[in-house]
């Protein structure tokens, strides 16, 4: 490829739109370009990375055993009703009808396309285990696309699915993935992945692992145990609290609290610690907006997936209305209409003798509330946020640290949630029917790019892989309007294509500043550089982008040189596999 001929331009600047770094690279690289909100054509470079990626993947999954598949894009959405996801999953899901009227989704994930195939192909036992993949182009309408590749709304995902005849065959199956996983983001050169816990969401399930790139820029939070293997999405990570100081019973007493509606507030003025306060969050049910009010350990606050997980249903921050009957600022447990209003307690005030609650009185709280002995009997529930320094659910050290990551692959056990519903079913070696177990493991492909991008970069540019990068080599020509560092510039490149080295060539007329800006923008990790004085001693030079290597070297060597350079950048990533 030539610079000259290169579709697409390279800018200085940052765009102003551009909030995440590796957003804001891709744009002036040229590998990106929006075309609506979370939505963009990759250009030459983009997608050169994009099919490297792909590439890999294919690799990976051919290696245990999948089958490549290509499902619709558009799908009818009968085979989402059957799954029951047409109505339950919201408008992420985009819904529309064909000339004749039918329904249709397009696809955000293809979990029910898989089954409709298997269900078909699959009747005897005979034919399992097996696992079917695609890489597929989907859409998800994101309502907060952002970071450029990191969240979109149109993406290429890589998505599998395996089924079994029991849980052991998944199991096995699962911790072959687990492994081919750890594979892919090491040959694309991530350096930072940990798989930890997470909450299955609408996929449904109970087991599940995130891959997660560590980066200050994530959207996710991960709790991680500094003193054992314990790794989980905050929203997958137990809240573990020790309340064996607190013990100790006190009379139930009504106190006055003129307009001390925070924990903050009531707990200054009592004298008392956080960590014996009840502290009231309020929630409505998303389909009839009945009220839930979620009590939690002053000092700790509510994660509303494992709130939502706990009750079973959808929810969102509660609106205190007049009729309610529901006291802003001074809730608490005595005296709330159970029958309207869903009730949970966190298991952080389990054994707390002694607890400061809202009296459901304007103006007043309780001191010394017991929920044993003045509420009753009650089941707790963990739906608090783990915290830092907080105790680990595994080792039981207060080590846990909370770091941020941007999830770039995830796989779950789905069990039997999309067969019984869409009535798959095969004949075990006995003659009945059985459903078959299911397994779901995705990767997205641009995203993956962009964690890249973010992880490897400095301030002029992408560092790519040498797995990755849109070009192995890049030959920088200075004063490419002079005859002999042009004709050594192209002798090179002619050389390096026919010795099967991906090489790009700056072969236009323009400053040495222009030159070594956009080599920084496109990032390949090696670099040849012509210069007039270094061939005026038979030399060019060659750096990586890294910056790891800078040396000197004869022009008739130069071929030897970089064919040895590059299949030791391949080794380093070898190395870490």
């Amino acid at each position: 490829m030539r610079m000259s001929e290169l579709l697409g331009e390279r800018y200085k600047e940052k765009p102003a739109d551009c909030t995440v770094e590796s957003h804001a690279l891709m744009v002036r690289g040229g590998y990106i370009k929006q075309v609506n909100t979370g939505v963009y054509t990759l250009l030459p470079p983009g997608k050169r990375i994009t099919t490297k990626i792909e590439r890999i993947i294919r690799e990976e999954m051919d290696r245990i055993g999948g089958q490549e598949v290509l499902f619709p894009v558009v799908l009818p959405a009968d085979l989402w009703k059957e799954s029951g996801r047409f109505t339950s999953v919201g408008k992420e899901l985009v819904r529309l009808t064909d000339r004749w009227g039918a329904d249709m989704v397009l696809g955000m994930t293809h979990e029910e396309a898989a089954v409709h195939l298997a269900r078909d192909a699959a009747k005897s036992y005979a034919k399992y285990p097996f696992m079917i993949y695609q890489i597929q182009t989907k859409f998800r309408d994101e309502p907060r696309a952002r970071g450029g590749l990191i969240r979109v709304r149109e993406f290429t995902m890589k998505d599998a699915y395996s089924f079994h005849t029991s849980q052991a065959d998944l199991e096995t199956y699962y911790a072959r993935c687990y492994e081919a996983y750890e594979r892919i983001f090491k040959r694309a050169g991530c350096k930072n992945v940990i798989a930890v816990l997470s909450d299955s969401g609408m996929m449904g399930g109970k087991v599940s692992h995130e891959f997660m790139l560590l980066t200050a820029i994530g959207e996710d939070t991960l709790v991680i145990c500094d003193s054992c293997d314990f790794k989980a999405n905050l929203e997958a990570a137990p809240s573990v609290v020790d309340n064996s100081a607190f013990g100790a019973e006190e009379p139930l007493t009504l106190v006055p609290t003129p307009e001390m509606a925070t924990i903050e507030e009531v707990a200054g003025f009592l004298h008392k610690p956080h960590t014996s306060a009840c502290k009231a969050v309020v929630y409505q049910k998303n389909a009839d907006d009945s009220y839930v009010i979620a009590f939690v350990r002053g000092d700790l606050e509510v994660h509303e997936t494992k709130l939502r997980n706990a009750i079973g249903a959808e929810i969102h921050p509660g609106v205190i209305t007049p009729e309610s009957g529901i006291v802003a600022g001074f809730i608490g447990p005595m005296g709330l209409d159970t029958k309207k209003i869903t009730v949970v307690f966190d298991r952080s005030l389990e054994g707390i003798g002694a607890l400061v609650c809202g009296a459901n009185k304007a103006d007043h709280h309780f001191t010394g509330f017991n929920i044993a002995r003045d509420y009753g009997k009650v089941t707790y529930l963990d739906i608090a946020k783990a915290t830092p320094g907080g105790i680990c659910p595994v080792c039981g050290k207060k080590t846990l640290r909370v770091s941020n990551g941007i999830e770039v692959g995830n796989i779950f056990q789905l069990g039997t949630k999309y067969t019984k519903t869409m009535n798959m079913q095969y004949l075990d070696e006995n003659g009945e029917l059985q459903y078959p177990i299911m397994g779901c493991y995705g990767i997205g492909v641009g995203r993956l790019a962009a964690s890249v991008c973010e992880e490897s970069h400095d301030e002029y540019g992408p560092i790519w892989p040498i797995s990755l990068a849109p070009w192995e080599a890049q030959i920088c020509v200075l004063r490419a309007d002079q005859e002999e560092p042009k004709r050594v510039g192209e002798e090179l490149y002619a050389a390096l294509t026919k010795a099967g080295v991906e090489t790009i060539i700056d072969d236009r007329p323009v400053s040495a500043g222009v030159v070594f800006s956009e080599a920084d923008l496109i990032g390949a990790p090696i670099r040849l550089t012509v210069s007039p004085r270094n061939l005026a001693d038979g030399m060019i030079e060659l750096t990586t982008r890294d910056k790891s290597v800078k040396r000197q070297v004869p022009v008739a060597e130069a071929l030897t040189a970089v064919l040895a350079l590059k299949q030791e950048l391949f080794d380093r990533i070898e190395g870490t596999l």
